[in-house]
C-alpha cells in the first residue's frame, strides 16, 4: 500500500472544516479565514473544550520561515482577544449563532467562566520539510513555544481514500507548555449584582422547602456552604438545579448562617427552619459541626417555577459552585427575558 502526500493543502483545509477531529482532540471552529485587526487571515481558528483558542494555518506554498513567522504573528493577536471579541468573532463566522449555543453544541456544556487563558498553534502540512522542522523543535525545545506542525499523508484502498496524521512533537507535550506560559485571563464583565446558584436536591435539600419558606441552602463540607459567603444582601440570584434547570430568581435579604440558627416567618412569628414541616426532613444532619452543616441564605423571591417547569437551553451558564458570580450576559438576557424582568 502507498501513502502519498495530498495532492492540495486547499483539499485538506476543506476536509478539516468539514471535521476537526482529524486533529485528534475536540475542537470548535471559531472560523475559516479569519480577519485579524492588521488585516491578515488566519486559515483556522478553533477552541477547546476548556476554551483555549487554537491558531491553525496551512502551510500551502509559503517558505518555512513565513508560515511560522506567521503563526507567531497570529498568536500574539489572538492572545489579547477576550470573551466579547471571540464571541463577536464566532457570530460573524456561523451566520449570527451565539457563542454560547455553538460551544455547548460542541462540547455538552456552557463555557468556561475565563476563556483564551493560553493557546497553541498548530501548522498544518502536507508534507513536512526540514526547515520547517528544524525551526519549530527550536521554538518549542528551547524557548516553550506553544507551537506544533501534523502532516498528513493519504492513501487508496478498494476505492476508499484514507488520511494518516503524524505530529512533530507530542501534542501533550505541546498543551503543558501552554497551560505554563503566562497569561492574561480573559472573563465577561461582573454586574456587581447577578450571581449564580446551584440549588442540589437530596433528602436534607428539597426546591420546594427553598420556595415555601424563602431561602437557598447548601453544605455537607466547606466546599459546598462557603461559596454561599458571596452573596450579599441586595443582590440577585438565579437558582438552577443541576440537570434540570433554572427554577428562580429573587434578592438576597439575609447573608449566610448555619441552618440551625435560620428562621422564617409561620404564622405571623418566627420559626427555627428545623422546627418546620420540611420535605427535605435531614436538612438538621450535622447542624451543630461548621464544617459539615448545611447553611441557608434567606431570600426575597420575585419569580420561582416548579422543578417540573425549570427554564434550560443550551449554552446557559452551569457549573458545579454552589454559588458565583453570573457573569454570562448571554444567560443573564435569557433569564431576565424568561422570568419577565425589568432592567
Amino acid at each position: 500500500m502507498e501513502f502519498h502526500p495530498l495532492a492540495s493543502e486547499a483539499k485538506l483545509e476543506k476536509t478539516l472544516v468539514a471535521d476537526l477531529s482529524l486533529l485528534g482532540s475536540d475542537l470548535m471552529l471559531i472560523g475559516q479565514q479569519v480577519t485579524t485587526a492588521f488585516g491578515k487571515y488566519i486559515d483556522l481558528l478553533a477552541m477547546d473544550s476548556e476554551g483555549n483558542l487554537v491558531v491553525i494555518e496551512l502551510k500551502r506554498d509559503k517558505t518555512p520561515r513565513e508560515v511560522v513567522a506567521q503563526a507567531l504573528d497570529y498568536a500574539s493577536w489572538v492572545d489579547g482577544l477576550s470573551y466579547n471579541e471571540i464571541a463577536e468573532l464566532y457570530a460573524a463566522h456561523n451566520t449570527g449563532e451565539e457563542f454560547e449555543k455553538g460551544f455547548a453544541e460542541v462540547f455538552g456544556s456552557s463555557p468556561p467562566d475565563t476563556i483564551n487563558e493560553s493557546h497553541q498553534m498548530i501548522v498544518v502540512a502536507s508534507e513536512l520539510d526540514p526547515s520547517t522542522e528544524r525551526i519549530i523543535n527550536y521554538l518549542s525545545n528551547n524557548y516553550g513555544v506553544p507551537i506544533n506542525t501534523v502532516f498528513f499523508r493519504h492513501f487508496a484502498d478498494n476505492g476508499s481514500e484514507y488520511l494518516t496524521r503524524t505530529w512533530l512533537i507530542d501534542p501533550q507535550e505541546v498543551e503543558t507548555k501552554a497551560s505554563k506560559s503566562t497569561v492574561k485571563k480573559k472573563q465577561e464583565s461582573w454586574n456587581g449584582r447577578d450571581f449564580y446558584v446551584n440549588q442540589g436536591e437530596s433528602l436534607d435539600m428539597n426546591w420546594d422547602d427553598c420556595r415555601k419558606y424563602g431561602f437557598v441552602t447548601g453544605g455537607g463540607g466547606l466546599w459546598y456552604s462557603k461559596t454561599l459567603n458571596h452573596l450579599y444582601r441586595g443582590s440577585r440570584i438565579f437558582v438552577n438545579i443541576p440537570k434540570v434547570g433554572y427554577v428562580g430568581v429573587g434578592i438576597v435579604k439575609e447573608t449566610s448562617v448555619m441552618v440551625k440558627d435560620f428562621k422564617v416567618e409561620v404564622d405571623g412569628r418566627m420559626k427555627p427552619i428545623l422546627e418546620c414541616d420540611l420535605i427535605g426532613k435531614q436538612l438538621g444532619n450535622n447542624s451543630d459541626n461548621p464544617d459539615l452543616s448545611n447553611y441557608a441564605v434567606r431570600v426575597d423571591w420575585i419569580k420561582t417555577l416548579p422543578r417540573d417547569q425549570a427554564y434550560w437551553e443550551k449554552g446557559l451558564f452551569a457549573q458545579q459552585n454552589t454559588a458565583c458570580k453570573l457573569r454570562s450576559q448571554f444567560t443573564i438576557e435569557r433569564l431576565v427575558k424568561h422570568f419577565g424582568l425589568e432592567e
